[in-house]
Formats: C-alpha cells, structure tokens, sequence
C-alpha cells in the first residue's frame, strides 16, 4: 500500500504508465470501498487515474492488458482491511500527494497529434473550459467543453475562411455496440505515434453521428485563435458521455454540412478527454 501510494502521486516520474493506473487504481478502488478521501481529493484521484489510462494505451499497452491490470487493481483493493494502520499512512500519503494537484485551476493534455487545454476558473462569461483546436483545410475549429463553470457543454465553434455558413453540423464517433475495440488494431495495435488522425476512425459501418442541437454565431470568446467569426455548433450531453468512453488513441471528426450537398470534416484526437472532463468535474467538488 506505501508503494501505491508514492506511484499514485501526480509527478511519480520513474514508474512506467501501467504501473500508474494499476496504483491509482487500487487506491481509488479502495477509495470506493473504505471511504479514505474527501470529494476533491477523490476526483483528483480518478482524474488522474484517467490520464494514467492514456498513458499506458498510447505507450502500446493494449486494451485487454489494460483491463486485466484494473481488475487486478481492484482485487488488491477488495482484500485490505480499511481499518489497518497501514491502509491509513497509504491514504495520508495520497491526501499530500494530491491536495495540491486538486487546487490547480489550469492543465495542459498531450496527444500524439494534438492535445487539450483544461481551464476550471470560474468567470462572469462562457469560456473554454476543455479545449483542442484544428486546422482543416484553410477552415479553423475550436472544440470541447465551454461555459462559465462546471464541466460546461460540448461545442464545436468553426471559423470558414471563404465566408461560408454551414446549416447543421453532427460529431461522427466509433458505435462501442458495433466495434467493441478501436479500428486501431487494424493496423497493429501499439503506439500510434505518427499514425494520422483521419485514420483513426473505423469504416462508416461503424460509426454512430450524434446532430447538433444548436446553431448560432460563436461569441468573441469562443472563437478560433485570430478568427473574427464564426459559427457555434451545441451537441447533446449524451454525446460528451460517449467521447469520454473511447480510446485515446482514437480520433473522431466534426462534419460541417453546407448547401449543395457539401461537408467540410475536421478531425480531433480523443487523447485525455476523459482525464480532462474528470479535471473540471473535480473542480466542482
């Protein structure tokens, strides 16, 4: 449980990113179980425990090896006894390890390609709270969580260089009830170091579209960096739901419909949205 306990800790350099989840997960396990942390510190926890799991996939550790290691995890936590003393240092350990992580307001998420900004301020107007931009074409898009605070709601606010007003725009994602793993392994599993975004989506058959509930001009806040217009387009909470469930590694892609039966696609790594979102959710604790 010491061992957990230092491997759980934000900037734990030397283990490896399966030995991170495994701790983190044992720790949050036995969170769960014996009631060890206060909320804030527990949804630091998960939210690193989140990263971990990125981690680990994008160094090549496959998925089903990822779930053997969290049942593991879990095993080890359902076999302590919550009332010994050395349950309690390994908890004291976590409570210092994270106290300060959980008062950070700001992280910043590598990707293989592109990664997210996470912001949990609170403010007077709506601001990007979980972030990644993309260039598609001579098009800007800026897409993620926004609002003023909380986890905010999921966005995809577009800048057309030629002018061009887009009627309806729909999120295109893996269908888990379809592909149960992620079209990756298509191309061998493991790092997907270099491996373009645009072929990280499995083939149409797969896929599932969630339609954007909302259309309308993109406040100045929002906008794309150097955009002076745009459109923002809202999509359902359902839809954040089931990014967060997907691997890193994978991408999926906002398509912009236009009259004349023409589609502009931007594409977006998944990489730590999940960490992400559990970033601004313990915010709110």
């Amino acid at each position: 449980m010491l061992a957990a306990a230092g491997a759980a800790a934000p900037g734990f350099a030397h283990a490896q990113p399966v030995d991170l989840f495994y701790e983190r997960t044992v720790m949050s396990a036995a969170d769960t179980r014996c009631g060890l942390f206060a909320p804030d510190v527990a949804a630091a926890l998960a939210a690193a425990t989140a990263q971990a799991r990125g981690a680990a996939l994008r160094a090549g550790t496959s998925s089903n090896a990822l779930r053997q290691t969290e049942q593991a995890a879990r095993a080890k936590a359902a076999a302590f006894d919550c009332a010994s003393p050395d349950i309690g240092t390994a908890a004291a350990r976590v409570r210092t390890a994270f106290s300060g992580f959980a008062k950070m307001t700001r992280l910043s998420y590598a990707g293989d390609v592109a990664g997210w900004q996470a912001d949990r301020n609170v403010g007077r107007s709506a601001r990007w709270r979980l972030s990644q931009e993309a260039s598609f074409g001579a098009d800007r898009m800026a897409f993620g969580l926004a609002g003023r605070d909380g986890s905010g709601v999921l966005l995809a606010v577009a800048d057309f260089a030629d002018g061009g007003e887009p009627y309806a725009a729909r999120l295109v994602l893996r269908d888990s009830s379809r592909s149960g793993q992620p079209y990756l392994d298509r191309f061998g599993g493991g790092s997907t170091v270099g491996l373009p975004l645009a072929r990280r989506l499995p083939p149409r058959g797969a896929l599932k579209a969630y339609a954007a509930a909302t259309r309308s001009p993109a406040g100045e806040d929002l906008l794309p960096k150097g955009a002076d217009a745009g459109w923002a387009f809202r999509f359902p909470d359902t839809a954040a739901a089931e990014l967060a469930k997907l691997d890193p590694r994978e991408a999926v892609a906002v398509e912009f419909l236009f009259p004349g039966d023409v589609t502009r696609r931007a594409y977006v790594e998944v990489g730590d949205f999940a960490a992400g979102r559990a970033f601004l959710q313990a915010g709110g604790r």
